[in-house]
């Protein structure tokens, strides 16, 4: 028997296997080096606990004893708080906006194509087309530093990252101009922080 959201002590996390902002609720409880409970969800059809919870259904979401927290941007600034080191902000109140603003940009455009993509029919591979040109006109914000817009690993690294290793599955190549955003990705990747924040599905999307 499951025990009920309400009954459980430990961090959880609500996630889908295979969802881009899921992995990024993941890649930031890794990068933190937290230990959690991973409940995961088939998304047509929701368990009751997750229902009762979180009137959407939706996922990520995270139950921290008492309080229960959706919407990614939210679950993501809330354990970058409650769990500070390493911090995943810089301190600065522009570059903290740039950074926010950045991922408003990436979850309005970027992730808009691979929700597309996903779905299949004759509008994927102009979707296709259209993210590659996305990831191509941000290449300055690659250049910039050695993580996304920041000298250090980022909030904002969260959401490019998972975005970035799904490319291949999606059919998206950045071909020689876009080595830079293959760069980044292998900095990334090998990371032991970015291999426990994958589930088995992720894992699958490359060799």
């Amino acid at each position: 028997m499951v025990p009920s959201a309400r009954s459980r002590t430990a961090l959880t996390l609500y996630t889908t296997a295979d969802d881009i902002q899921c992995h990024r609720a993941r890649l930031v409880l890794a990068a933190k080096g937290v230990s959690y409970e991973r409940v995961l969800v088939d998304p047509g059809k929701p368990p009751e606990d997750l229902l009762d919870l979180n009137p959407y259904g939706s996922t990520p979401t995270l139950v921290d004893r008492d309080l229960t927290l959706y919407d990614a941007s939210v679950v993501c600034e809330y354990l970058d708080e409650r769990y500070p080191h390493p911090p995943l902000m810089p301190i600065d109140p522009l570059s903290r906006a740039r950074l926010r603003v950045a991922a408003v940009r990436i979850e309005k455009d970027w992730l808009a194509e691979v929700d597309t993509i996903r779905a299949g029919g004759r509008s994927a591979e102009p979707a296709r087309k259209r993210l590659r040109a996305h990831l191509l006109a941000a290449l300055p914000l690659f250049k910039a530093a050695k993580f996304f817009l920041n000298p250090e690993m980022s909030l904002a690294d969260c959401l490019v990252a998972p975005v970035v290793w799904r490319l291949p599955w999606l059919g998206v190549d950045l071909g020689r101009e876009g080595k830079p955003i293959v760069d980044y990705g292998e900095r990334l990747f090998h990371s032991q922080g970015f291999a426990r924040s994958m589930t088995e599905q992720e894992k699958a999307m490359r060799p």
